[in-house]
């Protein structure tokens, strides 16, 4: 028999202990072994829940935007509604009224208003028909007078009428009779739309026959 065993070295000895507490927190209840939990990064289940979020309002502020942001324009193919201005053509056959005046500005604001053509039958001392043709134009201030012309037409139109049938071929002969023609038409037309007055009357054009 040996006398004297061998005593365990100091270090060996404390160590055993911590690894059969290791073994055991090793083991579960049942005796099974449980893996040490592994510290590598974020928890997995923290990941998942913080792209969700992100996915969520990435969502959220796309359909804002979609909803309240601005709308886009018409695409180039939508439908254009026609302009009828622009697309509308002149009418060929459409009548022009021939008895309408024609009216120009003139020099230093004038305005000149030119009547169609008037034709009367004319008095002669042998009795034989004779026709007047005129073609007038009255010089006017402004256009205010050309508004107080044109409802006063058919009181020119009847005053021609009657005046100028009751003249005679003789009573025109001559610059004089021009002028005596143009002065009584002027005082006549006055009349007519007092208190607006043209300036003068004009005589483009006088025919007899």
């Amino acid at each position: 028999m040996a006398l004297f065993k061998k005593k365990p070295k100091k270090g060996a000895a404390e160590a055993a202990p911590d690894e059969d507490v290791a073994a055991a927190a090793a083991e579960g209840e049942d005796g099974a072994a449980v893996e040490p939990e592994k510290k590598k990064g974020l928890p997995l289940k923290l990941i998942i829940v913080a792209a969700a979020g992100v996915l969520v309002l990435g969502g959220a502020g796309t359909g804002a935007f979609l909803v309240f942001g601005p709308k886009a324009p018409a695409g180039k193919h939508a439908a254009k509604k026609p302009d009828k201005k622009k697309d509308a053509k002149p009418d060929k056959n459409a009548k022009v009224d021939k008895d309408a005046p024609v009216i120009a500005d003139g020099p230093d604001g004038v305005v000149f208003y030119t009547l169609p053509d008037i034709v009367v039958n004319m008095q002669t001392a042998d009795g034989k028909s004779s026709y007047l043709k005129l073609k007038l134009t009255f010089e006017l201030p402004d256009h205010d007078t050309v508004d107080v012309l044109e409802p006063n037409r058919p009181r020119l139109q009847d005053m021609f009428q009657t005046f100028l049938r009751e003249l005679r071929p003789e009573d025109l002969a001559g610059s004089q009779g021009s002028y005596q023609l143009r002065m009584e038409i002027l005082r006549r037309v006055n009349l007519v739309i007092a208190p607006a007055k043209i300036n003068s009357v004009l005589i483009e054009e006088m025919l007899i026959n």
